[in-house]
């Protein structure tokens, strides 16, 4: 289980990153929101630990940022702020957990194995369809079995469309998937295009027929036959 810790104060983190490490998780950490999302651009995780009030910003915005760009990770906010509302506030954001300061370091391990027994999906580490395979424990697509380079939206994408063949997919749908939340604005729409566009070509030139097919006014279909 891996696990990323964003805590400004160092002796907090210390002790809850030496901790959790003693408990068999692997504890990476980041102790301010720049360096939190340089990490969440660039790694997965299982599960962030997040503190609420952070040197450059609220650690409240990088919980919207995380349920967008990993949405199966859990989430618990480490918090001085004890108020019903600052609890409300967190877990309506999309934080699945709260711990008020000061905590016990049990507890925290009780809540992190808690949360990821309920969390932490099942995935196949393969998902092949005719000349596509997807290796979903490294993030590797190959055509033909050479690898093509993906972002990790245009990856998103790809396995959302291929474990969901045959079925025609809204673009609202799409678009929540990728980003979370309701975006129903111009704006969305014109990067969902500029998404779809660019795997298509990626795709292509790797010699991948294309099986992504346009449903006028709706949406869009992965073709499985």
């Amino acid at each position: 289980m891996k696990i990323l810790v964003i805590e400004d104060e160092e002796e907090l983190l210390n002790s809850i990153s030496n901790y959790l490490q003693e408990e068999q998780f692997h504890c990476e950490y980041a102790l301010d929101l720049k360096n939190a999302r340089f990490r969440l651009n660039r790694e997965t995780f299982d599960c962030f630990i997040v503190d609420i009030g952070l040197p450059d910003g609220s650690g409240l915005e990088l919980v919207k940022e995380i349920k967008k760009e990993q949405p199966e990770s859990f989430i618990i906010i480490i918090s001085a702020k004890s108020s019903t509302e600052n609890k409300v506030e967190g877990l309506n954001i999309g934080a699945d957990d709260y711990l008020t300061k000061p905590f016990d370091l049990s507890e925290l391990n009780a809540r992190v194995n808690s949360g990821l027994r309920r969390y932490k999906p099942v995935k196949k580490k393969h998902v092949e369809f005719n000349e596509l395979k997807i290796k979903t424990d490294i993030y590797q697509v190959l055509v033909h079995d050479i690898e093509v380079s993906l972002t990790k939206k245009e990856y998103d994408l790809l396995l959302y469309f291929i474990t969901n063949k045959n079925r025609v997919i809204s673009k609202l749908a799409i678009i929540e998937h990728l980003w979370g939340g309701y975006q129903d604005s111009n704006e969305s729409y014109g990067f969902l295009y500029a998404q779809i566009k660019n795997l298509r070509k990626k795709l292509s030139i790797a010699g991948c027929n294309d099986y992504i097919e346009n449903i006028n006014r709706i949406g869009y279909k992965f073709r499985a036959n």
